[in-house]
C-alpha cells in the first residue's frame, strides 16, 4: 500500500458516510467510496446502485435496501434519514450508499440535516453524477465550445411527482442551450411542450441515455417535437437521464463505446471545419 493510500480516512464506529456509488460503472467510484464498501458495519443503498459495486463490501456487512423507484412503493425519505441515526447509535460504521451523487437529486442533504439535527458524526463523498458520466459514455458532452457555454441540469419531477411548477421553463428554454434532466421520462410529454411553446425547435436534437454506464446502457437519439412518439415505440424504460441541445450531434463523433464495437464515426457533426474553411 502507497503511502498516499494509508492516509485515506477510515470508517469510525458511530459515524455515516453519504456516498454517491457513481451512475452505475463501478470503475466510476471513488478511492473514498470504495475504502467505505470494505469497511462499513452496515450498508443502506438505493435502488440505482449497482450490485457490482455491493460486491465490493466486506463479507460480514449487513446489507439494507431503501430504494425509492416512481410509481412502486417506497420507503418514506424521513424513515430512510431516522434508521441511519439509529444505526449510527448502535455504535455501527454506517454507509449510506446512494446512485450519482448524494447532493445532486439525491436527498442526501435532507439526511445530513437530520444527522446533524441528532448530533450523529459524518461524512459526505461526492460521487459522479449520472448527468454527466451517463452523457459521455453516450459520447455526449455537457459543454463544447462550439455549442454552450452554459447548461442546466434540473429534475423532470418534485416531491409530488409532477412536472415541477417552481422551475421557469420559458427561462430555461430561453437561457440554457443544453437541459440535463434527471427523472423527466415519465413527463416527457408536458415537457417537451413547454420547452417548444417557450421558443426551442422541434427539430432540435434530444437523446434518453438509458442505464447509463452500464452494461444495458441504451440510447435513443431523437429531436424535441417526435421525442414523445419515438420514446414511446423504443420500449426504452427508466432510469434515464435526458439531454437536449446541439451538444447531442457530437455523438456521430464522440460514440466512443460504439466505435469500439465497430461504428464509423463523424469526424466534423457540427459542420463548423468546413465553416471555418469557406470563412
Amino acid at each position: 500500500m502507497s503511502d498516499w493510500q494509508k492516509k485515506l480516512p477510515d470508517m469510525q464506529p458511530g459515524q455515516v458516510w453519504l456516498v454517491g456509488a457513481g451512475p452505475g460503472d463501478p470503475g466510476l467510484l471513488t478511492l473514498h467510496a470504495a475504502k467505505a464498501l470494505g469497511e462499513a458495519d452496515v450498508i443502506v443503498y438505493d435502488a440505482l446502485v449497482n450490485a457490482d459495486c455491493l460486491s465490493l463490501a466486506q463479507s460480514d456487512a449487513v446489507l439494507e435496501y431503501a430504494g425509492k423507484r416512481g410509481g412502486k412503493p417506497s420507503p418514506v425519505q424521513r424513515d430512510i434519514s431516522l434508521r441511519l441515526v439509529e444505526l449510527a447509535q448502535q455504535n455501527l460504521r454506517v454507509l449510506r450508499l446512494k446512485g450519482g451523487d448524494p447532493f445532486v437529486f439525491g436527498r442526501g442533504g435532507e439526511e445530513a440535516l437530520t444527522l446533524v439535527e441528532h448530533g450523529v458524526p459524518f461524512r459526505i463523498v461526492p460521487g459522479v453524477t449520472a448527468g454527466i458520466g451517463a452523457l459521455a459514455y453516450a459520447g455526449i458532452p455537457a459543454t463544447h465550445r462550439d455549442t454552450n457555454h452554459n447548461v442546466t441540469f434540473l429534475t423532470g419531477h418534485d416531491a409530488s411527482g409532477l412536472v415541477p411548477d417552481a422551475i421557469d421553463w420559458e427561462s430555461v428554454a430561453r437561457g440554457s442551450p443544453v437541459i440535463v434532466m434527471y427523472m423527466a421520462m415519465k413527463h416527457i410529454a408536458m415537457i417537451t411542450r413547454r420547452l417548444m411553446s417557450a421558443g426551442r425547435s422541434p427539430d432540435e436534437p434530444m437523446a434518453f441515455v438509458c442505464n447509463g454506464t452500464t452494461d444495458s446502457q441504451q440510447v435513443l437519439v431523437t429531436t424535441l417535437g417526435a421525442a414523445e412518439e419515438d420514446l414511446k415505440t423504443s420500449g426504452l424504460n427508466p432510469p434515464a437521464i435526458v439531454v437536449v441541445g446541439e451538444v447531442v450531434r457530437l455523438r456521430q463523433a464522440l460514440d466512443w463505446a460504439g466505435a469500439a464495437a465497430g461504428r464509423k464515426l463523424v469526424a466534423d457533426p457540427l459542420g463548423h471545419r468546413k465553416a471555418r474553411d469557406a470563412g
